[in-house]
């Protein structure tokens, strides 16, 4: 009798067993059963793909340290701060001390590839979505030009602070992909990023309703400046630029507004100088001390401003770190005359003997002071909200017209046509000084030089002055 009862539990167990796989086989499991959403949930409507391609624009407003970095690693500021470890990132930038791991820079590297990453999801499923279905609407084309101008300005951003960088375009990376994904010599990425930026170009609009949102101006702009950063001695990359550059010049849209200074104004956002502006908001209240980076607002503002500046009667500024110090070298390289000057490099104790009313008082940088500051992202009262440090609004003059007029005169000037170079650098020297007395008339590899120096006071503390050395061979 014991040996058919365990006989017979052991039938009834295999019986079980057969049950439970035939339940297991047939009947499915749906997610939305606990509530869960997956892929198949999303891009279903053209409102969903419009959202997506929106968090595609996101990581661009992260990516605001590489201004500090094009300053802090050349002649023209030095890093600041508290002390030696304040940052301690941006001090081993500026004194070029090398270690397996940079903060600042691992989390820039980071910042692009999420933008890539999105990107390329988009990508993936441009002409179905996850379910295999198409969703068509009218603008899509158009949506995607954005989409690839922003695969093309992070890959651009690595390639310009790494050189060889992994790439992978055609999905998202994963985690199995990324044990395995080698780095890709810098021209494999560079000729990438030109086939993304030549898409954008033949579909994306003149213009856009939203501020900030990438035109076929702003595609033209960068890809010229890519075709500029690998010209080197091939004249045929600088013809390319001056090509692709004097696209944005005659299509008589942009012009230089009169009052540089009104440039950095909330007042000069998106103007009749900007090509491309990267936007920024003090609005959103998930930018708090969890989200250094990773918010809507501009760290960088807050990094910029003078050491426990205080004041009253309508003093203007607010107080800051004291990072990001212009130096005297950058000081004395404006000629006399020059209205840039002012407006770029903030001498606080000139500003408090020249303003009594103000009441001002302040704290001396601590580390590597040079009493200078950098005054177009000087933070101001009223650009900020909530926690005040970290939500000013100032949008990053990405790409200014007057960019690329310095860009095409440089393109111009390599190519062998001085003629058009000189205009174009002269129309920007004209605005600087307010008359035709600084012209520059020199040909060759002086009116060469002129340029670059002209680059380097137009665009002092907006993070182009070492991308520029280090791709002219000056560094």
């Amino acid at each position: 009798m014991k040996q058919s009862n365990i006989k017979l539990t052991g039938t009834l167990l295999i019986v079980a067993l057969l049950s439970f796989t035939s339940c297991k086989k047939w009947i499915e499991y749906n997610p939305h059963d606990d509530f869960k959403i997956t892929e198949q949930d999303y891009l279903k409507s053209e409102a969903d793909y419009r959202a997506m391609a929106v968090g595609v624009y996101s990581p661009i407003q992260w990516l605001n340290q590489i201004v500090p970095i094009g300053d802090i690693a050349s002649d023209n500021a030095v890093s600041g701060g508290e002390s030696a470890t304040d940052i301690l990132s941006l001090q081993q930038i500026d004194d070029f001390t090398h270690y397996p791991i940079n903060s600042t820079l691992a989390d820039l590297w980071q910042v692009a590839y999420e933008g890539i990453n999105r990107a390329n999801y988009m990508h993936q499923y441009k002409s179905k979505n996850i379910a295999g279905e198409t969703v068509d609407f009218a603008g899509k084309e158009a949506m995607y030009g954005e989409i690839y101008f922003l695969r093309a300005y992070y890959y651009f951003s690595l390639v310009k602070l790494f050189g060889d960088v992994p790439l992978f375009v055609d999905r998202r990376l994963t985690i199995n992909d990324s044990k395995t994904l080698q780095r890709s010599p810098k021209a494999t990425v560079y000729a990438q990023i030109e086939n993304d930026l030549t898409t954008a170009i033949s579909v994306l609009p003149t213009t856009q309703v939203d501020k900030g949102r990438i035109t076929k101006y702003a595609a033209q702009a960068l890809l010229g400046k890519v075709y500029l950063y690998q010209a080197g001695t091939n004249t045929a990359k600088y013809a390319q630029a001056a090509a692709m550059l004097e696209n944005v010049i005659t299509a008589n849209k942009f012009s230089l507004v009169s009052d540089f200074g009104s440039i950095f104004l909330p007042s000069g956002e998106n103007g009749t100088e900007s090509v491309f502006e990267i936007q920024y908001s003090n609005g959103q209240g998930t930018y708090d001390w969890g989200h250094t980076t990773r918010g809507q607002g501009n760290m960088l503002v807050q990094m910029c401003g003078v050491r426990g500046l205080t004041g009253t009667n309508g003093m203007p500024y607010n107080s800051g770190w004291s990072f990001d110090m212009p130096t005297a070298n950058l000081a004395n390289a404006f000629a006399a005359g020059d209205k840039r000057k002012d407006e770029t490099v903030f001498n606080v104790e000139a500003y408090k003997t020249a303003n009594p009313s103000f009441g001002i008082s302040y704290l001396v940088a601590p580390y590597k002071n040079t009493g200078l500051y950098n005054k177009k992202y000087l933070p101001r009262v009223g650009e900020t909200s909530g926690q005040v440090e970290l939500n000013y609004s100032n949008n990053y003059r990405t790409i200014r017209y007057a960019d690329v007029l310095l860009m095409a005169a440089e393109a111009n000037n390599k190519a062998g046509n001085d003629t058009k170079a000189q205009g174009y650098l002269n129309q920007v020297r004209r605005r600087a000084f307010g008359n035709t007395l600084n012209d520059i008339t020199s040909t060759g590899s002086t009116l060469y030089d002129a340029i670059l120096n002209e680059r380097r006071l137009e665009f002092a503390m907006e993070g182009e002055r070492f991308f520029d050395l280090v791709r002219t061979g000056k560094a």
